[in-house]
């Protein structure tokens, strides 16, 4: 969404669309992230009044999907694919195998039996 966006990116490597919308759809729900728990807590605390209560699912339900934490996708830094990506390295698997074999990956080598 462009009124999530911002101005400058801090992105490194290959940037395409994709990644663009993922980075935003990370500092939104980032900026959100504590207003979402608090309507939740207010939703499921049922010694407040209901309309309270029902008053809250409203705001919750009408909240930008990008607020989300579903919305969320692993992708690779380098590539920009989302499918099998390592979460410790937010590297695709063609990605870390390059640059595993390159030595680019401190504590990674090839192994051999």
């Amino acid at each position: 969404m462009p009124q999530f966006r911002a101005k400058k990116l801090d992105l490194g490597g290959f940037v395409n669309a994709r990644i663009i919308r993922d980075h935003t759809r990370r500092k939104v729900y980032e900026r959100f992230e504590e207003e979402r728990q608090a309507l939740r807590y207010v939703i499921r605390n049922t010694t407040l009044p209901q309309a309270m209560r029902t008053k809250a699912q409203l705001e919750l339900a009408n909240m930008h999907a990008y607020t989300r934490p579903t919305q969320i996708q692993n992708r690779c830094v380098m590539g920009g694919t989302a499918r099998s990506v390592f979460r410790a390295f937010r590297m695709g698997r063609f990605q870390f195998r390059m640059n595993a074999l390159a030595g680019d990956l401190p504590g990674v080598k090839k192994a051999s039996w």
